[in-house]
């Protein structure tokens, strides 16, 4: 079943197509003119379109601001370097993941070598 994701202006557009080529529907931050906005207004427009924001920022991590049952999902990327090649691994190794986890009311935080999730 396809996922809903909106992504944040700080990933790089291959992100979007690898997403949109193993058959999800992509939103981004940047086409939606949604870039430098404050965080809140970001994670108010992924929840309204009922979309898991996928992002690097580290703020949307704290659980204590966006607790995870409140929300459509969460996907923080952690690399060791930002690069495009090792970003579009931790969201291959995501997308493994995503076939037995949902997503929904959930943060996952994304490493090279494990996918953490928040309930």
């Amino acid at each position: 079943m396809p996922t809903r994701f909106k992504l944040d202006e700080n990933l790089p557009r291959n992100a979007a197509v690898l997403l949109q080529q193993a058959g999800h529907d992509v939103h981004t931050v940047l086409a939606e003119q949604l870039g430098g906005n404050p965080d809140p207004q970001v994670f108010g427009a992924s929840q309204e379109e009922e979309r898991v924001l996928v992002t690097f920022d580290l703020d949307f991590s704290d659980i204590r601001v966006y607790p995870p049952a409140s929300h459509h999902g969460i996907w923080v990327l952690r690399p060791h370097t930002q690069s495009i090649e090792n970003t579009l691994a931790l969201l291959r190794s995501a997308l493994r993941v995503l076939e037995s986890e949902p997503s929904q009311g959930r943060l996952w935080i994304i490493e090279p070598q494990r996918v953490r999730i928040h309930e």
